[in-house]
């Protein structure tokens, strides 16, 4: 049987995803197949690389994202993407998705011609950075010849990818949001994330039908997007509200021992 897993975006909210995944683990689902877009592009890559919970914590915990030595000379964007090449290549030892031990889709927006573009062979880490390539922060990746930003621009729950390939699709997307109040919006830069959030979350939420199961802690909502105080937090937030799902819904559990049989 085969298990999709899809992965939104959410910056360090994704750590959230870790603690899902260890949660579904648990319950004795293993996905096979995933598909991640920023944050979901990492947390994917480094599963179905074969890592486990303990390690992606740990990478989220390692790596400093406003680092003044990863600072963008020349670039549009504050961070230099390409300079968290090396850090991501500690974890992933060979840089092609041929070593991945599940299937894997990451998705980036090239910059240049507008369009979605989802990777699935070939140089892995780059397209994993790019996917990650929050727009106004991070500079643009170079593949190719085009240029590739945040696959959250265009798609934040890169569900589609999976339909086609999946049995059952689980869904966890940490990317939701609540009213706020205008003190809550402190520099222009809280108001085009914002904007940002609310653009992503109106077209993702019309893509929980197609999973079978979705998972959103909404206790996220007041982390902001590179927020690293509460990793061990949102992993827990993550972990709980998976746990806790899965036990409030018998027939998905159900539906995979079904599937799982009958394959």
């Amino acid at each position: 049987m085969n298990i999709g897993l899809v992965l939104s975006g959410g910056g360090l909210r994704g750590v959230a995803q870790i603690g899902a995944i260890k949660a579904l683990e648990e319950f004795g689902v293993y996905a096979t197949h995933i598909s991640g877009s920023s944050a979901g592009a990492i947390v994917g890559s480094l599963y179905a690389y074969g890592y486990g919970w303990q390690e992606m914590l740990q990478f989220f915990k390692k790596i400093q994202i406003f680092d003044i030595k990863k600072y963008a000379f020349g670039k549009p964007g504050f961070i230099d993407t390409e300079k968290f090449y090396s850090e991501f290549k500690t974890y992933i030892k060979k840089d092609d998705f041929s070593i991945l031990k599940k299937s894997l889709s990451v998705t980036a927006t090239n910059i240049l011609n507008g369009k979605l573009k989802a990777f699935n062979s070939g140089e892995l880490i780059k397209p994993v950075l790019a996917s990650a390539a929050f727009p106004g922060v991070f500079s643009p990746v170079k593949i190719g010849s085009s240029y590739y930003i945040d696959g959250g621009a265009l798609d934040n729950f890169p569900v589609k990818y999976l339909k086609s390939k999946c049995d059952i699709i689980i869904g966890v997307y940490v990317n939701g949001y609540k009213d706020i109040t205008i003190n809550d919006l402190k520099h222009s830069y809280s108001v085009f994330e914002r904007a940002f959030k609310l653009k992503s979350a109106k077209e993702d939420y019309a893509k929980f039908k197609d999973c079978d199961f979705v998972v959103m802690p909404t206790q996220l909502d007041v982390y902001g997007t590179f927020e690293k105080t509460h990793i061990d937090t949102m992993f827990k937030i993550g972990y709980e509200a998976t746990k806790k799902a899965l036990e409030d819904n018998p027939t998905v559990q159900l539906k995979i021992k079904f599937n799982t049989i009958k394959s």
